[in-house]
């Protein structure tokens, strides 16, 4: 039985970077135009069972694969038995939406204590502790890989590679034999783990660049689509990774190579533009990542902003400056400090009135950029609280360890401003996860313009990350914006995410993937969603 779908009308927002259009083209056949206005577009998915609707529409089948270097869940010993642990954020709710059927499967590095302990025979994770439709296949690095591809060339070389900060990328050849090694363990476990000669396969991120290549090399008629999470450097920058040119063809062997915005996709466009190799088959473009828009929120209890305060020690009417980041120094955290101090300086009778809440999480301690940043941000904490605080009240109060999605949650309610200031970010859904937890219209966000989010988010308080100057007045600004302004700026912001979603994200990914194999293909029934969509991207 062929299954049928109603579409709805998608609003259109600024900001919007929806593929295809909601309308058809004309000179369609009467009952083919009432047919394919039964299909759901990849703009009209906004939740989970949009998605699931679509991929079956496009006829994904269950031969999904997702390949990510983090698993979804990490298990654990502890004294009351296994646990798991799932990582925080929208993107692990969109992949498992994608592998909603029976017959998918992730892969991905396993890490936990207990996650040998969890796996038959075939490193897949016993049923009892993975409660999910798909299976979850685990790869095993050793010490020496986990130390070159991982943090060796993946986050000494290519992360401060494709961020514009003051760390100097570090290549070393051993690093990249790891790196290479590693990459073809995945595609292997790719090629094992397929049920058919044309799997669909999601690879995620700058850890596993080589994987479509090795895939593509097993596999010719997979469906492959990679996207690249963090920024795509320009070409003078992409210039110094002495394997450029192998980067670049294992990620041209792909059917898509999803960027975060414009303009990293134009950065990729001029890289492939300078390969020797030539400009390979892959279709390029933006596709902004984002959060999985809440369901019905009731508005915040009356006693969360004292709770809140109460647990990380402010006093009660203080106004809340919230700050969550991981300890990176991509992040910004220590010019927004700068920012804070130099506010305190200029508007005395802040004294007292404001605090900043910092969280953040440790990540990547072994590397030596990581040690200083987390040491530099502790040090100008103490400093600013010396200079300021008084027995009563804290100026910056830092947590420096993770928080529950729970928690930051409430942090992001109870708050006045929030504040993004990375130096330099692919995206930054802290900034859509503020927008999205403010239903009651108020609040301020603070966001850097180097953040890909600013692109979409206009109506936050936009800042160049490394004027001080700059940020403290934006800071001032928001503690001193009226509440109707407030409402205006959080309405508009929360209309933007709210329409483009990580499950919407993942709907373009998928959709604009499968229509491209469908044109290399011959099957015209998904081929012509392309071609409505290159008619709706001329209109525009």
């Amino acid at each position: 039985m062929t299954a049928r779908y109603q579409t709805h009308p998608t609003t259109r927002v600024r900001g919007n970077p929806a593929h295809l259009p909601t309308h058809l083209p004309d000179g369609l056949p009467v009952d083919r135009r009432r047919h394919e206005r039964n299909l759901l577009s990849p703009a009209d998915v906004r939740d989970s069972t949009d998605l699931a609707r679509l991929l079956e529409q496009l006829g994904c089948g269950d031969d999904l694969i997702v390949v990510s270097n983090r698993a979804p869940c990490i298990h654990s010993h502890t004294p009351d038995g296994v646990i798991a642990q799932r990582p925080a954020g929208g993107l692990v709710t969109a992949l498992e939406a994608v592998l909603a059927k029976e017959g998918g499967c992730w892969i991905a590095h396993g890490s936990g204590d207990a996650d040998r302990d969890t796996c038959d025979e075939h490193d897949h994770v016993r049923k009892e502790h993975l409660d999910a439709p798909y299976r979850l296949r685990r790869l095993w690095l050793g010490e020496d890989e986990v130390a070159g591809y991982y943090e060796g060339l993946s986050n000494e070389g290519l992360w401060p590679l494709c961020h514009r900060t003051d760390v100097e990328p570090t290549f070393r050849d051993a690093d990249w034999e790891h790196y290479v090694r590693v990459n073809r363990r995945f595609a292997e476990a790719v090629v094992a783990e397929a049920a058919t000669a044309r799997p669909v396969v999601l690879v995620q991120d700058y850890h596993l660049a080589l994987v479509p290549q090795m895939v593509r090399e097993r596999l010719p008629d997979a469906v492959i689509v990679l996207f690249w999470h963090i920024p795509f450097p320009a070409p003078q920058r992409l210039a110094r990774l002495p394997w450029r040119e192998q980067v670049m063809a294992g990620l041209l062997a792909s059917t898509v190579v999803g960027l975060q915005t414009p303009a990293d996709r134009d950065n990729f466009k001029l890289a492939r533009g300078a390969c020797a190799l030539g400009a390979g088959a892959a279709h390029v473009d933006a596709y902004p990542i984002s959060i999985a828009w809440p369901g019905r929120q009731e508005l915040p209890a009356p006693g969360l902003g004292d709770d809140v305060r109460r647990r990380f020690g402010i006093a009660p009417g203080v106004r809340l400056l919230v700050g969550v980041d991981r300890m990176d120094y991509t992040k910004g955290i220590p010019e927004r400090l700068q920012a804070f101090e130099l506010l305190l300086e200029l508007r005395p009778e802040l004294l007292g009135q404001v605090s900043l809440l910092q969280i953040g999480a440790p990540c990547r301690g072994a590397l030596p950029a990581y040690q200083e940043i987390s040491r530099q941000v502790k040090a100008m904490t103490a400093r600013i609280n010396a200079r300021f605080g008084t027995d009563t009240w804290q100026p910056v109060v830092l947590h420096a360890a993770s928080a529950n999605a729970a928690t930051v949650t409430d942090c992001y309610r109870a708050s006045d401003v929030c504040l993004v200031t990375s130096l330099h970010d692919g995206m930054n859904l802290v900034a859509k996860e503020f927008v999205a937890a403010r239903n009651n219209l108020r609040g301020v966000l603070v966001l850097s313009r180097q953040a890909g989010a600013a692109a979409e988010l206009e109506q936050a308080l936009l800042v160049e990350p490394r004027d001080i100057g700059g940020i403290a007045r934006a800071i001032g600004r928001a503690l001193d914006m009226p509440p109707q302004e407030q409402t205006d700026r959080m309405r508009a912001m929360r209309a933007v995410v709210s329409q483009n979603t990580v499950f919407g994200w993942a709907a373009r990914l998928l959709g604009d993937g499968m229509r491209i194999a469908a044109g290399r293909t011959a099957r015209p029934e998904l081929a012509r969603l392309g071609q409505w969509a290159a008619q709706a991207r001329e209109r525009r």
